[in-house]
């Protein structure tokens, strides 16, 4: 058994530097452009250093914040002015900023982010990702954050928004200046 373990932890190692120095030479080549897709590997590797980043205590913690229809609506309503600028008001990712940044901004109706638990989302909104576009949002200490947690209800509904709830957003979006008095979207 202990021939096995080390075997493992032995490959696991070689794996990790086989991954770095593809990271290396993939940076040498391209350096650090936002331009360029990331390999497969290295959007892996990133996922798997986020999660282990988030404390068991806090991936594991359910959703504290009942699911109503007026914090599904408080949710939608912040998402609309912070959150889609680069988001999107659906979630897509498919903004001017969500397509220019490194690495890209993901689409939160895909399974990628579905599929990560309620404290993950709401450690994710509540700290950020660091060398990301995605900037910490927290007030305050994380135990008193309720509406980083209602946006995390809003995420868990965004494969479900309806057209409605999407005319709603869009009149929520913030205006650029320029923009204010003509009633119009910069997206």
């Amino acid at each position: 058994m202990r021939k096995l373990l080390l075997s493992l932890f032995i490959l696991t190692i070689a794996l990790v530097f086989s991954g770095v120095l593809w990271l290396g030479y993939d940076v040498y080549r391209t350096g650090f452009s936002a331009a360029v897709e990331p390999h497969p590997i290295e959007v892996a590797l990133v996922r798997q250093l986020r999660r282990l980043a988030i404390p068991n205590e806090i991936r594991d913690m359910p959703n504290p914040v009942p699911m109503t229809p007026a914090v599904l609506m408080e949710a939608l309503e912040h998402f609309a002015d912070h959150c889609a600028i680069c988001h999107a008001n659906n979630g897509s990712g498919e903004t001017r900023i969500g397509r220019n940044v490194f690495p890209r901004v993901p689409d939160l109706r895909l399974e990628d982010t579905q599929s990560m638990s309620d404290g993950e989302l709401f450690f994710t909104i509540h700290n950020g990702i660091r060398l990301t576009a995605m900037p910490a949002w927290g007030e305050g200490e994380m135990d008193k954050d309720t509406g980083s947690w209602r946006l995390v209800h809003f995420i868990r509904h965004l494969r479900q928004l309806t057209p409605e709830e999407l005319d709603r957003m869009k009149a929520l979006n913030p205006k650029p200046p320029h923009d204010a008095g003509r009633g119009e979207h910069p997206h």
